[in-house]
């Protein structure tokens, strides 16, 4: 006997009506108990297997060094990640192919660099890194091989970031030359999945569904603080954290978290001298591209004890961040990132010229971090990474949301839900920063 999909949907009803009506009173929910700081340097390395289709979880242990393959495989990694979202996109199908700056690439297949020979003439569309050859050409490679790019007959580049060490989905013509005359680019497509990469045990959808609920009803005053460039040696600097402090005690508004990027000198006094927040508030600090850490690549680690060491002994909720780090509270996950992404991805853009206004900018920015599904899709002679952690950077799943810490312009942006924010410079004509209330799933700015 076959079940209609509206039987199995009144059992299914009928089922957590009972489990709501057992008489058992629920357990207020602890935020400190499901709030969880994760270094970089912690998170598990998953390879993508294309073989099988799936991640394979990495046992050996990993070097801060690296070496020559591991090098290789992240690349690769990233290469395979990102074409498995563009071949499960639902959009990517004949009829259409996902935003606006896909609109006209071409809908059939993707096809490798090695099957352009002795092909001239065809249109092709290709998905591969854009890099420069030893010519010093622009190319895009694949795992096949590679091909110079021609942009001569590019009217009108893709919404995004195109820059060095960036993927991007191309569509042109293949030439008796060799070339690739492109006729469009686009950024790939992002994915919002449902995996746990970061070692803290995975939940279902309907378990991630009850426990939003539970944050919105139950904790719905509940926030955490996002600073950027926190000069404590600044003289304002000092002025404008009392300022804030002030106010939170002053108006019984102790938020759970408070993240500060950047120099962390002479914290300690100040924070002890609020009872109350030193009880409730947990701290958070991540290194700045200024700060003394023992390595420049990403991703860095976290200050040096010697550096930190009144903190220390001082705060008791304080917890030394790696740059990026990742925020876990009970179904979400927040990652923190401190560096001028945009000067530096505007300073890298290659093929096509960038005619765009701020806002657009900020709109480019987060939707090329998203859709490359990592944090910096530089090539690491303009930004060192150690390969043997680059995963720790990667966005695959898209989190709930993501601080893009920068000098630049303050903005808060909403992309394939997963929400972007910058706090913007705390040390500037105004004291801003920004707060992020779990139970909104949404970032105000102050």
């Amino acid at each position: 006997m076959k079940v209609s999909p509206e039987v199995l949907q009144r059992v299914y009803e009928s089922l957590q009506d009972q489990g709501q009506h057992t008489g058992i009173e629920k357990e207020l929910l602890d935020p400190d108990a499901h709030l969880h700081i994760i270094d970089a340097f912690d998170m598990p390395l998953w390879h993508w297997a294309p073989e099988r289709g799936t991640f394979e979880k990495v046992t050996n242990s990993l070097s801060i060094s690296g070496s020559a393959e591991s090098r290789v495989l992240a690349i690769r990694d990233r290469l395979n990640i990102i074409k498995q979202c563009v071949l499960r996109n639902e959009h990517f199908a004949p009829s259409t192919v996902p935003s606006r700056d896909r609109e006209r690439l071409v809908t059939a297949s993707l096809k490798s660099t090695k099957q352009l020979l002795g092909r001239a003439g065809d249109r092709f569309l290709l998905l591969g890194m854009l890099a420069h050859s030893k010519e010093g050409k622009l190319c895009i490679e694949d795992s096949d091989g590679s091909v110079e790019l021609d942009f001569s007959k590019l009217d009108e580049p893709g919404d995004g970031l195109f820059t060095e060490g960036g993927f991007a989905l191309v569509e042109g013509e293949y030439t008796e030359d060799g070339n690739l005359e492109i006729i469009a680019i686009g950024q790939p497509p992002s994915i919002y999945g449902h995996i746990d990469f970061l070692g803290k045990g995975a939940t279902s959808l309907l378990e991630d569904n009850q426990i939003s609920v539970r944050v919105r009803e139950e904790l719905p005053d509940l926030n955490f603080f996002f600073l950027s460039d926190v000069w404590l040696d600044h003289p304002r600097t000092f002025t404008g954290l009392q300022k804030m402090l002030d106010n939170c005690v002053e108006n019984h508004f102790i938020p759970k978290l408070i993240v500060l990027c950047e120099n962390f000198d002479a914290l300690a006094d100040l924070i002890t001298s609020y009872p109350s927040i030193l009880r409730s508030t947990h701290f958070v600090l991540v290194p700045g591209p200024l700060d003394i850490t023992l390595n420049a690549s990403l991703p860095r680690r976290p200050l040096l004890s010697s550096v930190v060491g009144r903190l220390k002994s001082r705060v008791p909720h304080i917890h030394f961040g790696t740059n990026p780090c990742r925020i876990k509270f009970f179904d979400q996950e927040i990652v923190v990132f401190r560096e001028d992404s945009m000067a530096r991805m505007l300073r890298n853009i290659v093929g096509v010229k960038l005619d765009a206004r701020s806002e657009d900018l900020k709109r480019f920015l987060v939707q090329t971090i998203l859709d490359q599904g990592h944090l910096c899709p530089l090539t690491i002679n303009i930004q060192g990474t150690l390969s043997d952690f680059d995963h720790s950077l990667r966005l695959y799943p898209l989190p709930t949301a993501v601080v893009l810490a920068d000098k630049y312009d303050r903005y808060k942006i909403t992309y394939t839900g997963c929400h972007v924010f910058n706090p913007g410079s705390f040390v500037g004509p105004q004291f801003v920063f920004s707060t992020y209330q779990p139970a909104e799933l949404n970032s105000e700015e102050w």
